[in-house]
């Protein structure tokens, strides 16, 4: 049980890596606040928290509004009672050169790549210093350390999010607060599947998959990523804070 006791945020919960991850630290003893835009979503994964007997409670909201990011905090506050880990994981994800990418578009992406791990972080981290410190994880990808074709604002904005997760590392580590980034390659989701769909063009979908799967021949499953979240989340990872932690099959690695 490496997070009894603890209460944890995570946003994107509905689906993917942050369905997974809420999956994951309930079981290991979290209370969890399972957010995402996609309010039915995360009232599943909250009902099938309680259904293997731990304890949830969905909130519906949108991370690139302040309001939203606010009200969050501040129900998980009233559910629990306080606030140990945070897990900025909601995203998105667009195709596009800065040519043919649409204002709106770059906009969106970054309002929820990168100001939606502000804002939600802002607002939840002086709770968490208030209770004597807590770790905050960030969702980057390896988009944000090397670059694709096509994905001027999605690589930019993961790009941002390794550099604010350091940024953030210095000035909370006084406070006895922690965070981390957590990198993934490829990973099995619905969302990376549509992404791929969104080319409409199979073959060049399938190159894509391909070449972006890594040295171990295969894409990441959601769950794999949910048990480095929580290393990162636990105690196990105590000294740990400014860095990254990279999952991707080898991508990177040459």
């Amino acid at each position: 049980m490496k997070l009894d006791g603890k209460i944890a945020l995570i946003t994107g919960a509905a689906s993917g890596i942050g369905r997974a991850a809420a999956m994951v630290f309930a079981g290991e003893g979290a209370r969890v606040a399972a957010v995402d835009i996609d309010g039915p979503g995360a009232r599943t994964t909250v009902d099938d928290i309680r259904a293997q007997g731990g304890s949830a409670v969905a909130i519906e909201a949108d991370v690139s509004l302040a309001r939203d990011a606010e009200a969050m905090v501040a129900a998980a506050l009233e559910a629990f009672g306080g606030l140990d880990v945070l897990f900025n994981n909601a995203g998105i994800f667009r195709h596009g050169t800065v040519i043919d990418t649409p204002e709106t578009e770059w906009d969106r992406v970054f309002a929820v790549n990168l100001k939606g791990i502000f804002l939600v972080s802002k607002y939840a981290l002086p709770r968490m210093i208030e209770g004597g410190g807590g770790v905050v994880i960030n969702t980057a990808s390896t988009a944000g350390i090397k670059p694709n074709v096509n994905q001027a604002a999605y690589d930019a904005c993961k790009a941002g999010v390794v550099m604010l997760t350091r940024q953030m590392a210095l000035d909370y580590a006084a406070s006895n607060s922690r965070v981390k980034c957590l990198v993934p390659g490829l990973v099995d989701t619905a969302q990376s599947r549509g992404a791929m769909a969104a080319l409409n063009d199979a073959r060049r979908a399938e190159e894509m998959w391909q070449r972006i799967t890594g040295p171990l021949g295969r894409v990441g499953a959601a769950h794999e990523l949910a048990r480095a979240a929580l290393f990162l989340a636990s105690a196990d990872a105590s000294y740990m804070t400014g860095a990254c932690l990279i999952l991707d099959g080898g991508l990177t690695a040459g």
